[in-house]
């Protein structure tokens, strides 16, 4: 047998994968011929079921529940609102009070112009305290507390809370 080129014998001597994947079968005149197989083998197969089904949940695991995540935001943003309200206090030099209204919630003693968002986020989110929080214009306050919910998942609540000399801080309520 003789070679042309080097690669030919190369492609004899050590197959390719390629060629691996070659079924010989003998013609009707008694020659061998590759014909290449086609379709995937089953290890193939559960190989790639396998690495997208992780794939699958590592996505679904790292989703967030968006009625927690809800909650969540309502939380912070009040804090921030009733941070935001005390240090206007603090600057006029007047009382200003936080109190839940109906569907949303009111601050009371702010300067007209003056105004902050009165409704929540989420139609579904409640404050589970009746008292008013008191937010200056001392420095030092009471401790105070406003215990969240939501309407959807009753059960999940968060306390926006502070002790008085610290910033409105959200923890979760066990």
């Amino acid at each position: 047998m003789k070679f042309s080129r080097p690669a030919e014998l190369l492609k004899r001597v050590l197959p390719s994968q390629h060629q691996s994947r070659r079924l010989w079968v003998t013609t009707g005149n008694g020659r061998r011929a590759a014909v290449p197989r086609r379709g995937f083998t089953l290890l193939e197969l559960l190989l790639v079921i396998s690495i997208m089904a992780l794939a699958t949940a590592g996505v679904a695991l790292t989703l967030p529940d968006s009625s927690a995540n809800q909650l969540d935001r309502e939380g912070e943003r009040l804090a921030a609102l009733l941070e935001s309200a005390r240090a206007r206090s603090r600057a006029t030099g007047v009382p200003v009070r936080w109190r839940a209204v109906g569907t949303g919630f009111r601050f009371e003693g702010l300067p007209a112009n003056d105004t902050l968002p009165t409704q929540w986020l989420d139609a579904d989110t409640l404050s589970l305290t009746d008292t008013p929080l008191l937010l200056g214009p001392d420095p030092l306050i009471s401790p105070q507390a406003v215990v969240l919910s939501q309407t959807r998942h009753p059960e999940r609540r968060l306390q926006v809370r502070t002790d008085g000399l610290r910033p409105f801080t959200v923890q979760s309520v066990p």
